[in-house]
């Protein structure tokens, strides 16, 4: 029995492509009303598990269910309830920005009304009416989310969700993500941007060769594996490391600082970049 508080439970789950196990006995729960970053380098196995999640991939093993339904034998009640934005657009190229989301929205009996009300909230009401040939990625991106808030889902799977968009337009998107968990709903997202991961994010789960290395809430994550270190340039120029888990040298710098032999001072501890690498042995690219 899954708990009432979990809206994505993952079991046991492993995905095989021939012998090569890409998902290898994953095991998670997300929770409803909760912004998810599923993390890991290139190859790890978090986009294969978006695509169980999405139904473009069966279950090697395990078992895996979303608003206590298993997505295999409840695939055709699972499918309403997600929206989707994968990383490569598919829009009708033709056919304008308006156009693209009434074609969809039919697809779930999506009133007008609504199809105005989603283009507002990306703020591509203005150029609505023109091809989307003639969008910017920026744009093409903002319609994708679009097309998939137009049925108000209970579930958003996004696939680096703010590339190609620029700081204000990411900012929009952030705040319709933190609208969507605020008001219950659940979103998942892969990013390569730690920034963003740090500023959005609830959880993070960090995947690595198939496997869940680290769950926890980025500056959790952060607290527990970075180096609590401090890199100081003294005033005769000498480059300085203070480890701030060792008593005398925090004696030592502070020592340092009273004096005026500091010239510049800089911390090392809230660095999640070092945090994944320390993680996974392998650089965020």
């Amino acid at each position: 029995m899954v708990p009432p508080e979990v809206m994505i439970r993952i079991a046991g789950l492993r995905v095989l492509y021939g012998t090569f196990a890409a998902v290898d006995g994953l095991d998670l729960d997300i929770r409803r009303g909760e912004l998810f970053g599923l993390l890991g380098p290139n190859g790890a196995g978090k986009s294969t598990t978006i695509r169980v999640l999405i139904g473009q991939r069966r279950p090697s093993a395990g078992a895996v269910s979303v608003d206590g339904l298993d997505v295999v034998r409840e695939w055709a009640e699972i499918k309403p309830r997600f929206g989707y934005v994968p990383d490569r657009e598919n829009h009708f190229e033709e056919f304008s920005g308006r156009k693209n989301l009434e074609f969809f929205g039919e697809l779930y009996a999506v009133p007008r009304l609504r199809v105005e009300e989603a283009l507002s909230m990306v703020e591509l009401d203005e150029v609505a009416h023109l091809p989307v040939k003639g969008y910017s990625l920026g744009m093409r991106k903002k319609l994708l989310l679009a097309r998939a808030l137009l049925h108000e889902p209970k579930v958003l799977y996004l696939d680096e969700p703010t590339a190609n968009l620029d700081i204000r337009s990411a900012d929009v998107v952030h705040g319709i993500l933190r609208e969507r968990v605020k008001r219950g709903g659940t979103v998942v997202m892969t990013t390569h941007d730690m920034d963003e991961v740090e500023k959005i994010c609830d959880r993070v789960g960090i995947v690595c060769r198939g496997k869940l290395v680290a769950l926890d809430s980025p500056l959790a994550l952060k607290q527990q594996h970075t180096e609590r270190k401090v890199d100081v340039i003294a005033t005769g120029g000498a480059r300085l490391v203070y480890d701030m888990d060792n008593a005398q040298q925090r004696a030592e710098l502070g020592a340092l600082i009273a004096t005026g032999g500091a010239a510049s001072v800089r911390t090392r501890e809230f660095d999640f970049h070092a945090t994944f690498l320390k993680l996974t042995g392998l650089a965020f690219e």
